[in-house]
């Protein structure tokens, strides 16, 4: 399973060649274990990055304690990372082949899926709008290097979305 998710990395190396950053979304870790494996081999020195809901940290907690931490499930509307820890796996993987987590607020989420919608005519679930919005924050200090970012799902109940968007157009 984790081989099959780094396709999406490796179909991306493939077109576009190194980067400097990969920014991949984070929920239980298997898609961002196969893009950090993809990486390593097929761009040794990019940097990557995995972003999970700012209410739902585990990954983080658990790559800066240096062992699994559980947590309760996160009121997030990033309901494909609503994880509660990583596997044994994916933790290893994780530990070997990123170079930091980082988290995104319910805020930036609605913020990113309302870019999508207006400017790329995209549909992109909140889970799947997680690397781009660490990246928009980070925009300063990405300036004028080559990142990439993983894009995941557009698995968003069409009313759901609709609120979502509405949302941000009230902020």
């Amino acid at each position: 399973m984790i081989a099959g998710q780094g396709t999406a990395a490796k179909e991306l190396f493939d077109e576009v060649g190194e980067l400097d950053a990969l920014f991949v979304c984070l929920g239980g870790g298997g898609l961002i274990s196969g893009c950090s494996l993809a990486a390593r081999r097929l761009s040794p020195h990019c940097k990557v990055y995995g972003v999970e809901p700012e209410a739902g940290n585990d990954a983080q907690q658990s790559f800066r304690r240096g062992k699994i931490v559980r947590i309760d499930t996160p009121k997030t509307i990033a309901d494909g990372a609503q994880t509660t820890f990583l596997g044994d796996y994916t933790f290893e993987m994780i530990r070997q082949n990123v170079d930091d987590i980082f988290t995104a607020s319910d805020d930036e989420l609605i913020d990113s899926m309302k870019f999508f919608a207006e400017r790329m005519k995209m549909v992109v679930e909140p889970t799947g709008c997680l690397g781009f919005a660490a990246a928009r924050g980070m925009k300063e200090s990405l300036r004028g290097k080559r990142v990439g970012i993983i894009l995941s799902g557009g698995n968003v109940d069409i009313s759901r979305y609709g609120e979502l968007l509405a949302r941000a157009a009230q902020r």
